[in-house]
């Protein structure tokens, strides 16, 4: 399982608020999340952001709320991975029961800057800077994870393998 993509980089504790701001909650469809993704911290997010585009972040990723429709929001708005060093608990809960994959790698966070390319292979936690040739090693998805993500979620993995 591999993503590539352009990169979004942001700083230390991205909330759910940031992601997904609590004014669009009242809605349960995802294109409609998707088109809100990211506009209280990056206005253009939205404008900008192409299917596989990853995001970068420093740590404490997706503080806050135990809300869904944060890792929803990204997943939908095209973002193939986020990447930060360290992530809220129950945000990489999320993300995982919803098909997001997310990467812990400080050192990857460290060398990735906005608007590089960057190519991740799940299977083994590599990751890529194309733009400065450089690699990166983050701990790879046990097997029942990667299941779980190629299924679009836990919900597609339960489905599947009745």
């Amino acid at each position: 399982m591999k993503a590539k993509g352009r990169v979004f980089k942001y700083g230390d504790n991205v909330d759910t608020d940031v992601i997904i701001p609590a004014r669009y909650l009242n809605t349960s469809d995802f294109k409609e999340l998707a088109a809100h993704c990211m506009e209280d911290i990056d206005l253009e997010f939205v404008n900008k952001v192409k299917p596989g585009d990853i995001i970068v972040a420093n740590k404490n990723f997706g503080c806050g709320s135990s809300r869904e429709h944060a890792p929803i929001a990204i997943r939908e708005s095209g973002v193939s991975c986020v990447i930060a060093s360290t992530f809220a608990r129950i945000f990489y809960r999320n993300a995982i029961n919803i098909g997001l994959p997310i990467l812990e790698c400080e050192e990857a966070v460290a060398g990735i800057d906005a608007e590089d390319e960057v190519e991740i292979d799940f299977n083994n936690g590599v990751i890529k800077n194309l733009t400065k040739q450089e690699e990166y090693k983050a701990e790879p998805f046990p097997e029942f994870m990667q299941e779980i993500i190629r299924n679009k979620g836990l919900i597609g993995y339960i489905n599947n393998n009745k």
